[in-house]
């Protein structure tokens, strides 16, 4: 457990009584930052360890989702790094294109402007301008959290090494025929004006109305059901199941459109459910994804009715209205021609909205840039499959597959100025060119490059490589990739993961972007609701920070999180951490004022007591624990075994036990000592990768070394003492029954009791001084009398009560206490003999009267103990 390098000790050491983060976390950042503990050489023989940052938009801020995900990046980083491992946490922002272009516009307009007044290229020139003044704030939040990233290596998606590797592997993709032009269905945000990809997309419930036309007469006629009676005017089919009886007299025949001159065909096609609703639906092949697919398969015409900000087109007197409008006024139409057969409103239904506006989707027929992801997905989803690549926890392995293996192509063109643009040019003969960094575009009359930017993601999945200087085989590309881990949220497992995966796997000859994908979960409210500006109940983790320091959040939201589940927190919770830190620090400095040091090497066992043996063994213990749980991402249970050894056994144990030792000095106390700093020493290194600030604080002065951050991670050395481990439990036994007996007689915890101590035969003998000093007992004096005598696990503790009691009314008390906890027992055994309620009572319920019923036991046993401890009057 002891690092092999010299130890020097701080000499007279000192740490202020009270622990202040806002004095020293900043200033500790800073030192670690100038002394570059978190930089990486790619010249380093050390073997490599490598994570990304989930890039932030450059439009963000540190919300607590990021202080969640970042603290489990930068516990797994520190501790990598202290094991030996050349660490590299590579750093770096998103352009966001759409959310960054949506807040450069916003300050246009107040100025009364658009980006159509300033032109493409004076308005690229302006969010790179906003992006130097305003866009980033999150890297300074980054460090008030305490994130050891490599920061000479930050990288921005539109810089000009990130750009090259972009347009590197569109070029390679295109010439390949992965990415093709054609006119499909998109989602388009009739507000942001671009098409979204699908996972941009996100569903909620609205309420709508639900409306069934009759198209046709008499018997020529079929009733069709929509939520968007709007699109019937580009309607150019009803379709049917071909097996369909009812409409077999219709296929084949055209009928007429109502509000239009037209006439349209009734098709027979197997997509259609002849059990739902009618059994017949409208086709409007230009906006809806589904009926494009029919159209083509019956060779429809595409008629769009709507522009790109969803306002009707089609000439006649709808023309001119948004699609709502429309949708009420053409409702009123064809109820004024009797056409409307019959209506439910409000009727609830799933409804897609941008994710970034909420502005409610529009499937639009548009002509678009696709990936064809095919052989990427394949190649993405075989990668787990053949244990390449590791899915943490394993359960969400069927998430990925079902994603993967289910992807439509991906949509990459999008209709805004700020961003990637593509880098195709058209020539005046409809010539088509793909330019790669190394090609020279096309110039002459006639020749432009498309107007259209790349999906975001497109340059987020490259992420793993082109932070690394790919498309060039640079030293950090041989060093550091492929990444070792990566750790995201499970709710972008769709949206970047598989990128990185097709990606990855694609440009980098089929290694894949990491061997392992830690998957976590979101963070909530203190009752698990989603956390929102809406619902009142975000909150600003720099607030918390400013409140109880960085590294009172960092071990709530690490002690929260179990692998793939989502994360409840409240502020009561951080102020347990912000205990638990203030804990540590007073425990330390009392601990270091007693002769806790760290000077020399440990002493033989021989010469310790069973105290100190105990607490090394449990110290061993504890280090192999916390690596088992590292190695299985396993952060809530590492931290708590962490909180418990700390607190309980280190603090409020082993330095309690050890008081009456240090008082009396001598060569035990000297013992003890070591002991202790070693304990302190190896807690504090384990503690470190979580609680960074504090640890380094009191692991210098303790230490008299440089930084905690590049000392050596503990290593579990298989000293163990299991004698030692149950003498002293059974000595814990001990004063927690007198502790209890003592609570229950209503004693003050510093209330002195004269008592007489029956060690005889037990290895508690050796203990007696710590039994006396932590149980406030006295020696037994002239005039003695045992008014209570507890025997506890082979030893008598009896004590005299005379004057501090009254004996009559506490046995009143544990009468009537010891009555109810046997009635609750019978009325607990009754239930659990009933087989008719077993039959029918939820197994929560079961569960809850059993866990009644031992409880009720354990206190029978305990008040009959209590009542014959009473002295007999």
């Amino acid at each position: 457990m002891t690092e092999n390098t010299q130890q020097q000790p701080a000499s007279n050491p000192e740490l202020p009584t009270q622990y202040v983060p806002a004095e020293v976390e900043g200033k500790l950042y800073e030192r670690w930052v100038e002394r570059g503990y978190f930089e990486a050489d790619e010249k380093s023989e050390k073997p490599p360890f490598t994570v990304v940052i989930p890039p932030p938009n450059v439009t963000g801020s540190l919300h607590l989702g990021h202080a969640f995900e970042h603290t489990l990046i930068d516990a797994v980083t520190r501790r990598k790094r202290m094991q030996g491992y050349e660490t590299l946490w590579q750093p770096g922002m998103d352009h966001a294109g759409i959310a960054t272009q949506n807040v450069v516009e916003r300050e246009l307009a107040k100025e009364g402007k658009s980006r159509h007044d300033l032109g493409r290229e004076a308005f690229v020139e302006r969010v790179w301008k906003w992006k130097g003044e305003s866009g980033g704030q999150i890297s300074g939040q980054m460090r008030r959290l305490g994130d050891g990233v490599a920061w000479s290596r930050e990288r921005f998606t539109m810089d000009e090494g990130l750009s090259k590797a972009v347009q590197t592997i569109f070029k390679k993709l295109y010439d390949d025929e992965l990415i093709y032009r054609a006119e499909r269905i998109i989602n388009w945000c009739p507000r942001c004006l671009t098409a979204i990809s699908d996972i941009e997309v996100e569903y909620q419930d609205d309420d709508g109305e639900l409306v069934s036309l009759k198209y046709g007469e008499g018997e020529e006629s079929v009733v069709v059901a929509t939520t968007r009676a709007e699109t019937m005017l580009g309607d150019t089919a009803v379709a049917v199941h071909p097996d369909d009886e009812r409409y077999a007299h219709l296929v084949g025949k055209r009928i007429k459109l109502p509000l239009t001159d037209r006439t349209i065909p009734v098709v027979a096609d197997t997509h259609v459910d002849p059990e739902f609703g009618t059994g017949a639906v409208k086709v409007t092949p230009a906006h809806d994804p589904n009926d494009f697919e029919i159209g083509r398969r019956h060779d429809l015409p595409n008629i769009t009715v709507m522009d790109e900000r969803a306002v009707i087109t089609v000439p006649g007197p709808f023309e001119g209205l948004d699609r709502m409008e429309a949708r009420s006024a053409i409702v009123a139409a064809l109820r004024a021609e009797g056409r409307i057969v019959a209506e439910k409103r409000p009727y609830t239904h799933s409804v897609g909205h941008c994710s970034r506006c909420k502005t409610t989707i529009e499937p639009r027929l548009s002509l678009q840039w696709w990936v064809k992801v095919g052989p990427l997905a394949k190649a993405a989803g075989d990668a787990v499959r053949d244990d390449r690549v590791t899915i943490h926890p394993k359960e969400m392995e069927s998430r990925y597959f079902g994603w993967v293996d289910n992807l439509h192509d991906w949509c990459i063109s999008r209709q805004l100025w700020w961003g990637h643009r593509i880098p195709v040019w058209y020539g005046p003969n409809g010539e088509t060119v793909c330019v790669g960094p190394d090609d020279e575009a096309p110039t002459g009359e006639g020749w432009t490059q498309d107007t259209d930017v790349l999906d975001t993601w497109f340059s987020s999945g490259l992420w793993p490589f082109s932070t690394l200087g790919w498309p060039e085989q640079t030293p950090s590309v041989e060093k550091f990739y492929p990444n070792s881990i990566m750790i995201t949220g499970y709710d972008i497992l769709f949206f970047w993961v598989a990128r990185m995966m097709m990606f990855g796997l694609y440009a980098m000859d089929g290694t894949p972007p990491f061997s392992t994908i830690v998957l976590h979960g979101m963070v909530r409210d203190q009752f698990g609701k989603k956390m929102s500006k809406s619902f009142g109940n975000a909150v600003n983790p720099l607030d918390w920070m400013d409140t109880y320091g960085s590294d009172a959040v960092r071990f709530t939201l690490a002690r929260g999180a179990n692998p793939g589940v989502d994360v409840p927190i409240g502020e009561d919770w951080v102020q347990g951490s912000r205990n638990f830190a203030n804990k540590v620090w007073n425990a330390t400095r009392f601990a270091m004022m007693n002769g806790a040091t760290v000077e020399g090497p440990l002493p033989d066992a021989a010469d310790m007591s069973a105290t100190d043996r105990w607490i090394l063994s449990r110290l061993n213990a504890v280090v192999a624990e916390v690596d088992a749980y590292y190695e299985d991402y396993q952060f809530a249970k590492l931290s708590d075994s962490l909180f418990h050894f700390a607190w309980d056994e280190v603090f409020d144990w082993y330095v309690e036990l050890s008081k009456t030792t240090f008082i009396d000095g001598g060569a035990a106390a000297k013992v003890s000592g070591r002991v202790l700093g070693e304990v302190l020493d190896v807690t504090l290194r384990l503690l470190h990768p979580i609680v960074p600030f504090v640890t380094e604080t009191l692991w210098t002065t303790l230490t008299g070394k440089e930084s905690v951050v590049v000392a050596d991670w503990p290593a579990d050395s298989g000293f163990r003492d299991v004698a030692a481990e149950r003498e002293i439990e059974h000595l814990q036994q001990v004063i927690t029954e007198v502790r209890r007996f003592r609570s229950d007689q209503g004693l003050q915890p510093g209330q002195k009791v004269p008592a007489r101590l029956d060690l005889t035969g037990t290895p508690l003998a050796a203990h007696e001084a710590a039994i006396r000093q932590l149980l406030r007992l006295q020696p037994e004096g002239e005039g003695f009398h045992a008014t209570a005598t507890l025997p506890v696990e082979g030893a008598t503790v009896a004590l005299d009560l005379s004057g501090t009691i009254d004996v009559e009314a506490e046995r009143k008390r544990l009468t009537k206490d010891l009555g109810a906890a046997e009635k609750e027992k019978a009325q607990a055994t009754a239930k659990l003999g009933n087989e008719a309620f077993l039959a029918k009572a939820p197994d929560n319920v079961v569960d809850k009267i059993r866990g009644r019923l031992t409880k009720a036991e354990t206190d029978i046993e305990r008040l009959t103990a209590q009542l014959a401890g009473l002295p007999q009057g």
